[in-house]
């Protein structure tokens, strides 16, 4: 379910999922299929953790990665569930054949960070 409100969506931020929701910032963002499909992604991540752990993980992992990368926005880039996210967001059909905890793989390669 998608649901817009400016207020509760960051600043600096598009949209975000929270199981089982979609929080976008502006309505016209509803057409936006690659951000939807992104946040998708997010959604069957923590489905598949079981929602709390996802959160957890998630937390740690963005700690791990701006002691390693030393700033706020390569951390986010570098998580995980985001690298999953921002590179199969534009493929619409990604999550009907994503295998489960896909995210795993996007761990160990983390060689280059996302900008």
């Amino acid at each position: 379910m998608v649901v817009v409100s400016k207020y509760l969506v960051p600043k600096g931020y598009t949209g975000f999922a929270f199981f089982p929701f979609v929080f976008l910032k502006h309505t016209h963002l509803r057409k936006d299929t690659c951000l939807l499909n992104h946040e998708k992604i997010h959604l069957r991540q923590q489905w598949e953790l079981l929602i709390v752990p996802f959160y957890v993980f998630y937390i740690v992992e963005f700690l791990v990665r701006l002691y390693q990368y030393k700033t706020w926005h390569l951390a986010y880039r570098n998580i995980s569930f985001e690298r999953e996210a921002y590179k199969n967001e534009s493929n619409l059909d990604y999550l009907n054949h994503r295998s489960f905890w896909c995210f795993l793989q996007y761990i160990r390669n983390h060689d280059v960070p996302i900008t």
